[in-house]
This record gives structure tokens, C-alpha cells and sequence, in this order.
């Protein structure tokens, strides 16, 4: 009902006023789906906005199925949040630069291949994964002497395989890895993981990490001592050690910031970037466990520190 609404005033809006409507247009917002996550992100996109100064009328945010029903538009910036919306601005190839969050490098990496497009200044992204090197420099101030690191890969995240060994070898550390394919068993490979690890670094890869599999990956490597540096608190909460992560929020913050510099003539870079703000969560419990005192305030002083940041 609301959607319906929503593209019956749009269409009344392109109707009524015909072009100056749409060149009121400054930010076209596409959302992917009406979830928590999503409208968190646009919330705080859409505030810091105004807050720069753009007026409400300046701002269009529709859905994806409502950007197909809306016509023409010629924005300065068009925004995609989540995956769906990158999908459909990557074919759609809109002509004013276009900006993808609140995904994963993965799915934007799909969206360019699916419409034969490449990463550019009018089509950049800004990633929801952490940066390898900001996750390893985690695992090194909680846990400085591990050395060996366990990685189960997935079809997705075997992506990043290369990148990872390179950075550990730079590091003096030693990869323990097992890949997962599709319709093998996850469990004898996470068993020898653990066998040799020091850590488990959970990568972002959802035929390996799910609603369905992380309590058993979780105990598995619990009982094995193997503490995991996770990607979401939702982990930490289930018994993970750590996680790295971005909120929606800090996405929306971020976004809102490079979409500033869009409308003050810098062009989006052509190299899609990895947040800036980033958060940190500990499980008490399980640091008890393991002999360990973390704080998750420190932590992340201590990253933002060692990136540079004031």
C-alpha cells in the first residue's frame, strides 16, 4: 500500500510538473528492500544531506521496483543501497555518476560483470566488507601471539584467497585453509581448520556462514579453543570472540559524505573504497574463557589509531 502510494505521488509529481520536477531531482536514493538495515542507512543518508544543505524536495528515494515506474530522471547522483539496487543501476546505466553501498564486494563485482560494465567514476561502491588488513591488524592487537590464521573458504569469498596469503606472508604468518563447494559437507574441512589454527577468520560467504550453520561452526571451534574474529555483532552475540564491521548508519554517514564531494564537482573514485568508520564487538564471555581481557572501545581507538585517523 505505502509503495503503491509512494510511485501514485511520483507519478502525480512528473505529471503536474513535467521536467522541473524532475530537474528538482538533486539525489535519486534507490532502495533494494524495505528491511531495518536499509532504512537505517537512508535514515542517516538523508539527514546528513539535509544537513549539508539540500532541501527535502531534492531528495527522491524509491524502491527498486518504483524506479522502473518513475520515469525519467537526471539527478546529479544517483545512490544504490544494498545489492537489488546496485543490480538494477549497473543495466539501468544511468547518465550521472552512480554510487553503490550497503553491499558486499562480491555482489558488486556481480553487478559489473551482469551488465558488462567496469568500476568507474560513474560507477563506483562502497563496500560493506572490512578491509583484509584492518581485520588482520585486529587479530593482531587482541591476540599478538597467533600465528597461525584458519580461513574456510567459500565459492564467494575463495575470491579474496590470493589477497589474504600475500598480506599473511608479508606478516610472517601462515594460512590454515579449507575450501567448501557446493553440496560438500562443511564440517571435515572447518574440523582440520581448527586442528592447526590459532584463530578462525569467518569471511563473509554465505555457503559457509548462515542462520543454519554458525551455532555448529561456533561450538566446533569453541571447544577446539580456536577463537573467531567474525564480520557482524549477530556472531559476536553467538559466541564469536570478535567482529569487524560497519553499521548501516555508518554506511549512510559515509555515503552522504563522498555524495557531498559528488555535488561539489569531485568525482566519485574510479577504485571503490571500504568505509572509514568501522565497528568493534567483543564477547566478554568467551574472552573470559580464553584467558583474554578485551575491551571494544580500545580496540577500536587502536585501529583507528594505527590507520591514521585523528
Amino acid at each position: 500500500m505505502v509503495a503503491r502510494l509512494r510511485l501514485l505521488i511520483c507519478g502525480v509529481l512528473l505529471g503536474v510538473f513535467g521536467a522541473a520536477a524532475v530537474q528538482a531531482t538533486t539525489v535519486v536514493i534507490v532502495v533494494g528492500e524495505r528491511t531495518t538495515a536499509y532504512s537505517e542507512a537512508a535514515q542517516a543518508l538523508v539527514d546528513e544531506l539535509e544537513r549539508g544543505g539540500l532541501a527535502p524536495l531534492e531528495i527522491l528515494q524509491v524502491t527498486v521496483a518504483e524506479l522502473s515506474a518513475a520515469g525519467p530522471l537526471a539527478p546529479r547522483l544517483f545512490v544504490g543501497l544494498g545489492t537489488e539496487a546496485a543490480n538494477a543501476l549497473a543495466k539501468a546505466a544511468p547518465t550521472a555518476p552512480t554510487l553503490c553501498a550497503l553491499l558486499p564486494r562480491h555482489n558488486f563485482e556481480l553487478a559489473l560483470l551482469n551488465s558488462g560494465r567496469r568500476s568507474s567514476s560513474q560507477l563506483s561502491a562502497l563496500y560493506l566488507d572490512q578491509p583484509l588488513s584492518r581485520q588482520l591488524e585486529l587479530i593482531h592487537l587482541a591476540l599478538p601471539k597467533a600465528r597461525h590464521i584458519g580461513v574456510l573458504w567459500g565459492p564467494d569469498s575463495q575470491l579474496q584467497a590470493s589477497a589474504l596469503k600475500l598480506q599473511l606472508q608479508a606478516k610472517g604468518l601462515d594460512l590454515i585453509e579449507a575450501s567448501v563447494e557446493r553440496n560438500e559437507l562443511l564440517f571435515p574441512g572447518l574440523r582440520r581448520v581448527v586442528e592447526d589454527a590459532d584463530v578462525l577468520l569467518a569471511m563473509p560467504d554465505p555457503l559457509v556462514y548462515n542462520s543454519h550453520s554458525i551455532q555448529n561452526i561456533l561450538l566446533t571451534s569453541f571447544r577446539a579453543k580456536v577463537p573467531m574474529v567474525a564480520f557482524s555483532s549477530a556472531y559476536v552475540r553467538a559466541g564469536a570472540l570478535l567482529a569487524l564491521y560497519v553499521t548501516p548508519t555508518q554506511v549512510g554517514l559515509q555515503t552522504a559524505t563522498i555524495a557531498r564531494g559528488v555535488l561539489q564537482g569531485k568525482a566519485l573514485s574510479a577504485t571503490p573504497l571500504y568505509s572509514q568508520d568501522f565497528s568493534v564487538s567483543v564477547n566478554e564471555h568467551v574472552a573470559h574463557s580464553l584467558g583474554l581481557s578485551l575491551d571494544a572501545d580500545t580496540l577500536h581507538e587502536q585501529l583507528r589509531r594505527r590507520e591514521g585517523a585523528p
